[in-house]
């Protein structure tokens, strides 16, 4: 290490004797003879074929696979390529085939590094918040973008193998970003899959960091596959379109789980309740006999499971885009269940606890997702308007219903009492 500080600081007086060479040489021999300018290239090139040697005896006895000798490439090809005679020179070429091999040797191992990293940070991640991810994705945004901003400050001087640096820094980068989303998506749909089915289930805020996790690599692709805004290598086009189909997916699973619950825990057992059904009139009974319960009322217990999932996504993720889009999907979805649901019984008059836990269910929804920004003309589409005319028209014939009760049920107390008295006044 000490050899590198040394070499390093010569550079660094080398540079300051030439440029003061020029500097005084400048305006009294420059401006009288054309031949001065390439008399005093061919100095700094012999007086710098005799730093090569130093150089070069430096390099070579470095361990391997050790970086200190960089900083010395930097402040040699700085003052290189800035300086328009020696720019391009046998020294500079020599610089170039010296370290250009430690260049590549480099990249080569932090790929591998980075890679294994990868490996280990997803199979140990707990999928905590950490800043817009988690631990395992922030370190691989930070350790590639360190990477790209080290090679471009090398400032390469032979444009051609700089840009095979840059597209194989950009190629890596995308490889790396679509590995890590695929293990983002595996966990998030494993989680979906262990958690439970029932109106209990309230998004774990570990969802919440997966889907993050997946929409942060989204805004900082561009500055990793793109080249100072410019696609150039379509590798951020790619990962842009891959990102977006494992963000559909999320949204998709996501749905599912809910339309999962809605269908296993409300509608199935209001099915129970169906006229002409065999168990119907025992469920009937049942539910007459607790109809005080509220905790009884199914209608409630999902929209409140609805609500509090709702409030996490909104309070964790950090896209508004996509949830705007995942509530607008999610609520199309519920709509479009209700709907089906209502219609396989058209012919058939549903019973009053039915009717009152799809109506607590559809209103309540309509206005939960209303707060949430979904647009008007997602919320009343064509299938929430058939369900709400439904709705209507159920509520109509169960008021009626209850009032013929009702009166029924008056007229055969005032015949008890009229029975009666004309028992005690024949008596």
């Amino acid at each position: 290490m000490r050899k590198i500080e040394d070499i390093l600081h010569l550079a660094e007086l080398c540079i300051d004797l030439l440029q003061q060479n020029d500097e005084c040489y400048e305006e009294e021999f420059k401006s009288a003879f054309t031949w001065f300018t390439d008399l005093l290239v061919e100095h700094s090139e012999i007086f710098w074929s005799l730093f090569a040697v130093d150089l070069e005896s430096v390099i070579l006895s470095q361990p391997p696979d050790t970086w200190e000798g960089f900083p010395v490439f930097q402040v040699l090809n700085d003052y290189l390529i800035h300086n328009p005679y020696m720019a391009g020179g046998t020294f500079h070429q020599q610089l170039k085939n010296m370290f250009a091999p430690l260049v590549v040797r480099y990249v080569d191992l932090m790929e591998s590094s980075i890679a294994q990293s990868i490996h280990k940070g997803f199979e140990k991640e707990t999928w905590k918040a950490d800043e817009h991810g988690c631990a395992a994705s922030e370190e691989l945004i930070w350790k590639l973008d360190a990477l790209q901003t080290f090679i471009s400050n090398l400032h390469w001087p032979d444009e051609v193998v700089a840009k095979h640096f840059e597209q194989r820094l950009k190629l890596m980068a995308a490889d790396m970003i679509e590995s890590c989303v695929k293990r983002t998506l595996e966990a998030y749909e494993a989680w979906m899959q262990r958690s439970r089915t029932s109106t209990d289930f309230i998004i774990p805020s570990e969802i919440c960091v997966m889907i993050n996790v997946v929409l942060h690599f989204k805004s900082e692709s561009l500055k990793l596959c793109a080249v100072a805004g410019v696609d150039r290598h379509q590798y951020h086009t790619k990962i842009d379109e891959f990102i977006e189909r494992i963000s559909s997916e999320m949204i998709r699973s996501f749905v599912e789980k809910f339309s999962s619950i809605l269908v296993s825990c409300i509608l199935s057992k209001l099915a129970r309740y169906d006229e002409g059904s065999l168990l119907a009139p025992i469920f009937s009974f049942a539910q007459a006999s607790t109809s005080g319960n509220v905790s009884g009322d199914l209608g409630r217990q999902y929209v409140n499971c609805l609500r509090s999932s709702m409030e996490q996504i909104r309070q964790r993720v950090i896209d508004e885009l996509f949830i705007l889009a995942m509530f607008e999907k999610l609520y199309t979805s519920q709509i479009n269940l209700i709907c089906t649901w209502l219609t396989e019984r058209m012919d058939r008059t549903l019973h009053p606890y039915q009717v009152n836990c799809l109506s607590h269910l559809v209103k309540k929804t309509f206005a939960e997702f209303e707060l949430q920004g979904i647009p008007e003309d997602v919320l009343n589409h064509k299938k929430f308007q058939t369900v709400q005319e439904r709705m209507r028209l159920e509520e109509a014939t169960a008021a009626v219903s209850d009032a013929g009760n009702k009166s029924s049920a008056g007229s055969r107390t005032m015949t008890s009492v009229f029975a009666k008295a004309k028992k005690l006044a024949l008596s």
